[in-house]
């Protein structure tokens, strides 16, 4: 079993004591898959060098767990509460708005176990006649049904992008050839259907032999001599394209895409006496190539600059490029901290210290520790006093660092349901940093929502209002909220917006992000980092804020230290 197949057992684990109604050991399953499939170590390696019970939330009983599972492939405690609980009902758990003990309920009180029995009771209003459920419910779940059956076969970013880059280093091997991802992945997409690679090579066959070849390969599902197509252990797909190197230009910009973008440059093209396809931009009467060993070559061909893959999605990057209006887009080397941060004072796996040693790693000038307040107690939630004996090691922590980076001392903040915050503000004030957020009562309609975000920015307590939508992909849609008004109430108080980078948030998402720009709001990146690993996501705000055309000057995270302690204390 490899790190991810671990990881999914444990998951599985988890789901399985939630439906039984266990506290407590469900959360802790979960945060162990979660770390597992973050590790670059496999765990293989880790049991022989006799450290599994040194890694981050695994205790003696897991790391027996785990070995079992290395050494056999097979474990006795996931088939015995398999046993307990009718198969159906993890797939009931998963839509939106079903929880363990809901799942339960329609099964004893319906029968239900399975997505197509629920759909029917639905459709025949047998939910909203049961004690308990009603109208309301009956409806949240069609609706979470339609958002399940949106991402079948779709994969998260931050899952599809490690793997893409896997594969690619094994064919790359020893060899420096022309490489990249195409496709929604290498636009930064949230969720991809599958990974396209593109190489340009004098040896196609070469390449053909070592992608089938691939270890983690489950099924060749098409073999040719310049392109090929697999199903992974996981399920998937992977295609792969060669060509000629002096063409490769031409075909990453058009297996890129977007269509929409590509037609647009298609269309241009024409104007001009010109025809583009994957081989290369051509005069259209004598067959001349004009360009196509690079992206950028055909691009200037064309009549203006290259437009970074991420803006090619038809919204506006064609006649921003023609009215040289494209954005500098951030990128990750101009990221200078982490403002969203968890450690084992609430429910991360890591010290204060091993985060900010990881801070530093990085090159970070700041790193904030944001733990959880009081009222969200499934997280281990500060109460003020802990907060206090925090805040306490967090100045320690920043002396210890001793100018190698600057460690804030802040919190993620419960926003209540009338808009009031889960500290008073005596506490607030000795903080660095605040992070707002909604973690309960999804469901409240979309005024009564919106009005209690804005009662939480117009406090003039919190910095930052983090994932400002709610939203958990493939898991739970945005809550109803009319984003202008939070926009418009951020721009007025200088509050920050934040892309949650944490791959199954990606909130804001690039769309917001744009909308944010054009309120004059700044966005921060945060990871939601709850073990040393997850501080990695930030890449994938990065990628998120460069799809939203934000550049350096309208990200938190760009400014340095001296400047970011500067705009937060003046809001003190």
């Amino acid at each position: 079993m490899d790190n991810s197949e671990v990881a999914a057992v444990f998951h599985e684990i988890a789901d399985l004591l939630e439906i039984q109604g266990v506290s407590f050991r469900p959360q802790a399953y979960r945060r162990a898959a979660q770390n597992i499939g973050q590790m670059e170590d496999p765990l293989l390696d880790v049991m022989k060098d006799g450290e599994l019970e040194e890694l981050p939330g695994i205790g003696k009983a897991m790391a027996r767990t785990i070995q079992e599972l290395l050494e056999t492939g097979e474990l006795e405690y996931l088939k015995t509460l398999r046993a307990e609980v009718p198969s159906g009902l993890l797939e009931l758990i998963r839509i939106p708005n079903v929880g363990p003990k809901t799942a339960m309920l329609l099964h004893r009180k319906l029968g239900i176990s399975s997505l197509e029995q629920l759909k029917k009771a639905i459709d025949e209003h047998r939910l909203a006649a049961m004690k308990g459920l009603g109208e309301k419910t009956e409806e949240r779940i069609r609706q979470g049904i339609s958002l399940v059956e949106a991402s079948i076969g779709r994969t998260l970013l931050g899952e599809a992008l490690p793997m893409a880059e896997a594969y690619m280093e094994h064919l790359r091997g020893s060899n420096d050839m022309m490489m990249s991802v195409a496709g929604s992945l290498r636009r930064g997409k949230d969720t991809v259907g599958d990974i396209d690679i593109l190489v340009g090579s004098d040896d196609p066959a070469a390449i053909m032999d070592a992608f089938i070849s691939y270890p983690l390969v489950d099924a060749v599902i098409a073999s040719g001599s310049t392109k090929s197509s697999v199903r992974l252990k996981g399920g998937m797909q992977v295609d792969i394209r060669a060509v000629e190197p002096s063409s490769y230009g031409a075909a990453q910009q058009y297996f890129t895409g977007s269509k929409e973008h590509n037609v647009a440059l298609r269309r241009i093209g024409v104007e001009k006496g010109l025809k583009l396809n994957e081989y290369g931009l051509f005069e259209r009467d004598s067959g001349r190539e004009v360009a196509s060993a690079t992206e950028e070559d055909v691009y200037r061909a064309l009549g203006f600059p290259l437009i970074p893959p991420e803006l090619r999605e038809g919204s506006g990057e064609i006649e921003a490029a023609l009215n040289g209006a494209l954005p500098e887009l951030i990128n990750e080397d101009q990221v200078l901290g982490d403002f969203h941060v968890h450690t084992d004072w609430s429910d991360g796996a890591n010290t204060i210290d091993e985060m900010v040693a990881s801070a530093i790693a990085k090159g970070y000038e700041f790193v904030a520790i944001t733990d959880h307040s009081q009222s969200l107690r499934i997280a281990n939630g500060l109460t003020p006093e802990r907060l206090n004996d925090q805040v306490r090691k967090v100045r320690e922590a920043d002396e210890r660092a001793d100018g190698r980076i600057r460690v804030l001392a802040g919190s993620e903040v419960d926003i209540k349901v009338d808009g009031s915050l889960d500290f008073p503000d005596d506490v607030l004030m000795d903080l660095d940093v605040v992070i707002g957020s909604v973690h309960s009562r999804f469901q409240m309609d979309k005024r009564e929502m919106t009005a209690r975000v804005v009662n939480a920015i117009a406090s003039g307590m919190i910095d930052i209002l983090g994932h400002p939508t709610g939203r958990l992909l493939g898991q739970r849609a945005p809550y109803g909220i009319d984003l202008p008004a939070v926009l418009d109430a951020a721009a007025m108080n200088g509050v920050c917006v934040e892309i949650n980078s944490f791959p199954d948030r990606l909130d804001l998402k690039a769309e917001d992000c744009r909308a944010a720009k054009g309120h004059g709001v700044v966005v921060s990146i945060g990871t939601d980092s709850h073990s040393i690993e997850h501080m990695d996501f930030i890449r994938l705000g990065v990628i998120t804020a460069r799809r939203g055309w934000l550049e350096a000057k309208d990200v938190l995270n760009t400014y340095s230290a001296p400047e970011v302690l500067k705009i937060l204390r003046s809001r003190r």
